[in-house]
């Protein structure tokens, strides 16, 4: 009777095997992802950063310490959104975790450079901002003037992928 039950038990399991391989097939008609988890040169890189939430620059920290990682080179951020009023000196208080973070990065090599105007245009002067913030003339013209020195463009989207898989997902079929 036990070798019966055992005999039953593995054609239960096999059975169970197939039909998730045909379930998974289902779901994967065009296979697995490949890996190539390649080294790369050291690279020089800078962010392009306009956003309309200043709270979005701790999604920021985590795409600069990501990428200084794999990159290996010379980090420039050009700031010239609404975000920029968290380097304001009057503002510490309040965005003093994202200002501290990104006083670490500038300790760590990264350049900060502000667009002069969109600070005048928000109501800033140069000396209202931290001392680790560059102004510069302008934005866009400071992003091409990197690139021209080599510096690859990086406009990270402020969206955090964690839980990002959850988000959404379609009911399986049952």
């Amino acid at each position: 009777m036990k070798q019966l039950a055992r005999a039953a038990f593995v054609v239960l399991c096999a059975t169970g095997f197939a039909a998730s391989t045909v379930v998974a097939a289902e779901f994967a008609p065009y296979g697995t992802a490949k890996v190539d988890m390649h080294s790369m040169p050291a690279t020089n890189v800078v962010f392009d950063v306009n956003y309309d939430d200043p709270q979005k620059l701790n999604i920021l920290y985590n795409f600069i310490k990501n990428t200084k990682k794999e990159t290996r080179g010379n980090v420039v951020v050009v700031t010239h959104g609404p975000e920029l009023r968290a380097f304001a000196k009057e503002n510490y208080e309040k965005y003093q975790g994202i200002v501290d973070k990104m006083a670490e990065l500038n300790k760590e090599g990264v350049e900060f450079k502000m667009c002069n105007n969109a600070m005048k245009a928000a109501g800033f002067k140069a000396e209202d901002m931290h001392g680790f913030i560059t102004v510069v003339p302008a934005g866009f013209p400071e992003l091409a003037y990197w690139q021209s020195k080599g510096y690859q463009y990086i406009n990270p989207l402020p969206l955090p992928v964690k839980d990002v898989r959850y988000i959404d997902q379609p009911q399986l079929k049952k």
